[in-house]
């Protein structure tokens, strides 16, 4: 399968991804008084019933109130949402064997400071893609995670990651690409992102936003396919 094929089929997986969930907002999913399990419960049932999938590539994230100040790798307690509460989902769903890798912010109630910090991480994410673009050739993992940081200043935030995103490709691609540093979007990473794999492979790159307020105790992440 070629390049263009690949891609078209991760693009294939996101737009699932997306219509999932467009439907957790349309039947109300995320509200208070339910815990982040019972959102993540409702969630994978969904997912099944639309799509009959139970496979996700990695484990599925509900984060809500100062939990959404943590990244991937943590395991925080599972929280009640509140009233006038930030939530975000971080799910990668597996379509015939191709991963999808998507993740939004959701603001219960009409909090400000909540409203813009959702709506900054997307346009902080889209401002992120344009520079990717109008450097692809010859971008680093390394400059772009630069970038992302001054977006976060830029914006009043404080990025909240010690990487801004990875590969994603056809399940599992973790098994083939492995943890190595080269495989994220990672300050130390400095090999240009339109380079091949080790075994001569296109490679396909997620890029995550996850600004935070430490102080306010809330964070706002967003991500989907970069390429």
């Amino acid at each position: 399968m070629n390049r263009n094929d690949q891609l078209q089929q991760l693009i294939l997986a996101e737009e699932k991804a997306a219509q999932l969930f467009y439907e957790i907002e349309k039947r109300n999913i995320i509200r208070a008084q339910v815990s982040e399990k019972d959102v993540n419960d409702a969630i994978y049932d969904l997912a099944f019933e639309l799509f009959g999938i139970k496979k996700y590539w990695h484990k599925r994230i509900v984060r809500g109130g100062k939990n959404t100040l943590l990244p991937y790798k943590h395991n925080p307690e599972n929280l009640i949402l509140k009233e006038d509460d930030i939530v975000f989902l971080d799910f990668g769903p597996v379509f015939e064997e191709w991963e999808a890798d998507y993740g939004r912010t959701y603001v219960i109630g009409q909090n400000e400071k909540k409203l813009k910090l959702k709506a900054d991480v997307e346009a902080a994410w889209h401002e992120g893609k344009k520079y990717y673009q109008e450097n692809i050739q010859q971008i680093t993992p390394a400059e772009l995670y630069g970038y992302t940081q001054q977006l976060a200043i830029k914006y009043g935030w404080t990025f909240g990651n010690k990487h801004c995103g990875h590969l994603i490709g056809n399940f599992p691609h973790e098994v083939i690409q492995g943890e190595e540093l080269e495989n994220y979007l990672h300050p130390d990473n400095h090999k240009p992102m339109s380079d091949s794999d080790r075994n001569n492979n296109p490679r396909f790159w997620i890029y995550e936003v996850h600004f935070v307020d430490e102080a306010l105790e809330i964070g706002g992440f967003f991500e989907q396919l970069l390429d």
